[in-house]
């Protein structure tokens, strides 16, 4: 909740108007509960999104940097109040964990990837594989010298967003 990349996510855009809500998954920082591999934590996305919902009734775009980018696509994508995805340091493999993303096959809303190129947890060759296998729209944006927390660069992050969002609406 406290990272710089979701700062620097958030932002972007509450700079465009859109409200946003960090939240931690259970078991994280000073949240109740116990990790469990992403399965409790599909359900905190979704609750987060009824709060979002309940509190605001907008249109949601949904944004999760690394295990909550993984996690939270999995909520958001068949969510109807979710017009527009966005995934930070999207993971392919943590500590032998595997990230797979074959949902996405389904997931025709707008898509944001932002991925540095440098990046430990997703390497390039591997993610562009993952890319180049969702449907559009979509768009991949590869921060130069990047690593998985945009060290240095959170400024294109923020850059990235608020122009890929003004875009889309």
């Amino acid at each position: 909740m406290h990272n710089k990349v979701v700062f620097a996510a958030m932002k972007a855009l509450n700079g465009l108007g859109y409200p946003a809500l960090r939240f931690n998954f259970r078991g994280a920082g000073l949240s109740e509960g116990a990790h469990d591999q992403g399965r409790g934590e599909i359900e905190d996305a979704k609750a987060a999104l009824d709060w979002l919902d309940a509190e605001f009734h907008l249109p949601i775009i949904f944004a999760g940097f690394s295990f909550g980018a993984a996690t939270g696509l999995r909520a958001a994508c068949p969510e109807k109040r979710v017009v527009a995805l966005i995934s930070l340091g999207t993971p392919v493999e943590v500590n032998e964990r595997l990230y797979g993303y074959e949902f996405l096959a389904s997931c025709v809303k707008p898509k944001l990837f932002i991925s540095g190129t440098r990046d430990q947890y997703g390497p390039r060759a591997q993610l562009q594989r993952i890319f180049d296998a969702v449907p559009g729209p979509k768009q991949v944006v590869w921060i130069e010298g990047g690593d998985h927390f945009f060290e240095g660069k959170l400024d294109q992050v923020r850059a990235a967003i608020a122009a890929w969002a003004a875009k889309i609406g």
